[in-house]
């Protein structure tokens, strides 16, 4: 099979529907055909037109929501070659994708409808083309009339009210219909590739290599499953069945070696017969070593010895699985990565973009660069968005990303007819192909929070959608996995304990969506309550940078409990929720950009507790995911890296709670006992107990220091010791009770050593912040090349340094200094403007 360069031309029209032909939305849009960019969408082209605004300016969102109640068109022409039409048993017209529901039709002649944004959609055109101009008709219906009209017929088919209603209908990505961090923009049009492939003969549908090791991996043969289609035959068959037919395999190294040259992997029996790598470079998580790519090309070819198609793919060799074992505890739950156990350390990642045309290659590479930088091991890719890209996979190889991989169900129920079961097992089996070669591929999930909700009965959960939940997801789901990607882990649902609403998020096994802390109100310190075995969802809210919220305001706006910053956080009540913690933990901000501040610190901190507190019980707990990686739009959310790309506080937080080597504080003082100023007095506890976390293959010995300060950082006491701890494992050091520490004047610092130089370190006070008698630090900064040196004269906390446009990225920021300087490297941005400040600012 070979893909026909052709070039595309792309024109779109909005086709406006009878209720919307005198609306404000009718005017300079209606019937004009406008260049389209494909892969593209409507509200794209309608932008890069000028016939529309920015949909995420201001409440332009809503304008921009009723213009999708039309439909629209798309046309393109393209040629093709008599060669290449004389050379073709067969001609395919492939879409990578479509969104959503579209009838499609070439040189008048109707070639189907799709109504899935998640799959591939094939059809043989070889009859209807001509040999110069053919003409492409693409007429997408609206979505939110469909849905609306599906939610009329059967209104018990329910899901997230942040949603609109009857989104569970559509195979669309359901966030864009609206989720409690995102906008109701539900776009349409061509999201991916359109290619027109020619077929001699023959063509690959499916190329499975599974990977058998030898017990220690130091050896791994390679074995094939192929999948074929004959020209002109919708059947697809196993390649053993063809034995007229070879498959050579050529398997290039990391290097560039050719180490197998058109290797024959059947032998005229059709047994497999792949090849056998010794001593293999394996491929490893971000942390724990490398990432070698091989390449394997396979190659299918005829009894003359002509190609007929060929597929390359870069595999990593690794052995991968998901260690479910009882333990003391329960069930442990933990990925295993060539026969090691790892603490999972990530976040949650959604669509990057409301608008896919604005996404790309380097869009992607940066903000998954950044993860790996703030020593990332694994992401979660969320069940209410898409099925990534090949670039975004290819990236995760190359970074050492293992990715937990939702299936794109999420947050509502769905009624299991025979169209719908038939089109879903089509979705699941079209993105398994696409990704399952990917060495970084960790697990598929079937959905997110589907178990635990329709255990409960949410959203018109009844006996029937029970039912149809068993069935898809422990039955259907499975069984199609166990034929596609046998090698890989399936796990039913995020939160599960493994199915069978058998208490999904349970505590004890499996994995745990906790919300306590934000939904619940519950304070920062709650985390230490729970052992946790593995955290994929817990999160808190922050507000993005005052550069962010400028690209959608005007300054009347620019009050967190106005309209358009309302307009711009989706979960009900948060701004005021962030206020209410706000008041718990800082003195009031006077004004806006301290009020940023101190959210984003707030939300930092929070996540600190919790991931410090779980990697302390590492071996119970192994794994922390927390919510969420980035935005779709400008908004206030759980992010820690805002739509611009502008890092949080807690990104850098990230950083430094992730690192390989991590030394943490289990205090005690008045946050873990009572935050009620008025109590009568009582004895309060004060004291630390220090843990170190060692998430490497190697032993470390290591030197822990402590000290007990005052508000100019003076050296009260101080302590320091030589320890050594294992490789993936965590250590406590002994309980140290102090006494005569002064509540609202002391606090403790604490720092790890490696060959006597500093790798980790933090404070920690007895007090909310809000009480502590911080000094005036005095901070200052200067520049030495391509570094910012920092420099206190007294205890100064969480010190933010930013530049004139807020998106600086450096080495470290949001640290403590104990009247001391600190130098960070400057990664990213220029140095203009630059501020500084830290809590004590908060005022």
């Amino acid at each position: 099979m070979k893909r026909i360069d052709i070039d595309q031309e792309w024109m779109m029209r909005v086709c406006l529907n009878d209720n919307m032909q005198d609306t404000c939305i009718s005017n300079d849009i209606s019937g004009e055909y406008i260049s389209a960019k494909v892969p593209g969408s409507v509200y794209n082209d309608l932008l890069l037109a000028g016939k529309i605004e920015d949909p995420y300016w201001r409440d332009n969102e809503d304008l921009a929501l009723e213009l999708m109640k039309n439909d629209f068109e798309y046309k393109g022409s393209f040629n093709v070659s008599s060669v290449d039409l004389d050379d073709a048993d067969e001609v395919i017209l492939r879409f990578n994708g479509l969104d959503t529901l579209a009838d499609i039709e070439l040189n008048g002649n109707a070639l189907g409808s799709v109504n899935n944004m998640h799959r591939i959609w094939e059809y043989s055109i070889k009859k209807y083309l001509k040999p110069e101009m053919n003409e492409l008709t693409i007429h997408f219906h609206s979505p939110t009339s469909f849905i609306a009209e599906e939610f009329e017929k059967d209104p018990f088919i329910l899901g997230t009210e942040d949603a609109m209603r009857g989104f569970p209908k559509i195979r669309k990505g359901h966030y864009m219909f609206g989720w409690d961090w995102g906008p109701r923009l539900p776009d349409a049009g061509i999201w991916r590739d359109v290619e027109v492939l020619k077929v001699r003969k023959a063509r690959f549908t499916k190329v499975y290599i599974h990977q058998e090791f030898n017990e220690d991996l130091t050896s791994v043969q390679l074995c094939f499953d192929l999948k074929i289609k004959e020209a002109l035959d919708n059947e697809e068959k196993s390649f053993i069945d063809s034995l007229k037919l070879k498959a050579l395999v050529t398997v290039i190294d990391p290097s560039g070696n050719k180490i197998f040259d058109k290797a024959d992997i059947f032998e005229k029996s059709g047994s497999n017969g792949g090849p056998i790598i010794s001593d293999p470079l394996l491929w490893w998580p971000n942390g724990f070593g490398e990432q070698p790519l091989y390449e394997v090309i396979t190659e299918l070819v005829d009894e003359n010895g002509c190609v007929l198609d060929s597929d390359s793919r870069r595999i990593g060799l690794r052995k991968m699985d998901l260690s479910t074992k009882k333990d003391e505890w329960g069930s442990e739950f933990a990925h295993v990565v060539n026969n090691v156990k790892f603490f999972a350390m990530g976040a949650d990642y959604i669509p990057e973009d409301n608008i896919l045309s604005r996404t790309g290659y380097d869009r992607t590479f940066d903000l998954l660069k950044q993860c790996k930088d703030a020593n990332f091991n694994c992401i979660r890719v969320w069940g209410g968005g898409l099925y990534p890209s090949e670039d975004f996979y290819d990236i995760c190889d190359e970074l050492g990303l293992v990715v937990w991989q939702d299936f794109m169900f999420a947050c509502a129920n769905y009624r299991l007819t025979r169209e719908f079961e038939d089109n879903i097992l089509a979705e699941i089996k079209d993105n398994v192909r696409r990704l399952y070669h990917h060495a970084s591929l960790g697990l598929w999930c079937g959905n997110n929070e589907m178990e635990m909700f329709v255990d409960k009965g949410e959203w018109g959960a009844k006996n029937e959608i029970k039912s149809d939940y068993v069935k898809m997801y422990e039955y259907l789901f499975p069984r199609l996995l166990e034929e596609e990607d046998p090698d890989r882990v399936y796990w039913p649902a995020s939160p599960s304990s493994g199915g069978g609403f058998d208490e999904p998020n349970s505590p004890d096994r499996g994995d745990v969506h906790y919300w306590d802390v934000w939904h619940g109100n519950k304070p920062f310190t709650e985390y230490r309550k729970f052992y946790f075995r593995y955290l994929s969802e817990f999160g808190f809210q922050s507000f993005p940078s005052v550069k962010t919220i400028e690209s959608f305001t005007l300054p009347e706006d620019r009050n967190v409990f106005s309209y358009i910053m309302e307009k711009h956080q989706r979960n009900a009540s948060a701004n005021g929720k962030i206020m209410n913690y706000m008041e718990q933990t800082f003195l009031y901000p006077n004004d806006l950009d301290t009020l940023v501040y101190a959210s984003q610190l707030l939300q930092a901190e929070a996540i600190r507790y919790g991931v410090e507190h779980f990697r302390r019980n590492r071996g119970r707990c192994m794994g922390t995911v927390y919510w969420q990686l980035n935005d779709c739009w400008p908004v206030a959310s759980w992010a820690s890296i805002d739509y611009y790309g502008r890092w949080k506080a807690l990104h850098y937080y990230a950083k430094r709670f992730f690192a390989p080597l991590m030394i943490s504080c289990e205090e005690e003082g008045l946050l873990s006992q009572s935050m009620n100023t008025n109590a009568e007095p009582f004895d309060i506890k004060k004291s630390i107990r220090l843990s170190v976390a060692n998430e490497t293959l190697y032993d470390k010995n290591v030197k822990v220091r402590w000290q007990l300060r005052d508000a100019d950082a003076k050296v009260i006491v101080e302590e320091n010791t030589d320890i050594g701890i294992d490789a993936l494992s965590s250590k406590w050091l002994d309980k140290v009770d102090l006494p005569k520490a002064k509540i609202y004047e002391n606090y403790v610092s604490y720092q790890l050593l490696e060959d006597d130089e500093v790798i980790s370190e933090g404070t920690v006070l007895f007090c909310a912040p809000k009480h502590f008698k911080f000094r005036d630090p005095k901070l200052s900064i200067r520049l030495e090349n391509d570094e910012i040196i920092v420099s206190a004269d007294a205890y100064a906390k969480s010190i933010e340094i930013r530049n004139a446009n807020d998106d600086l990225i450096l080495s470290d920021n949001f640290f403590d200094l104990n009247g001391t300087e600190k130098r960070v490297k400057i990664i990213k941005g220029y140095v203009d403007g630059l501020k500084v400040r830290s809590v004590y600012d908060i005022r």
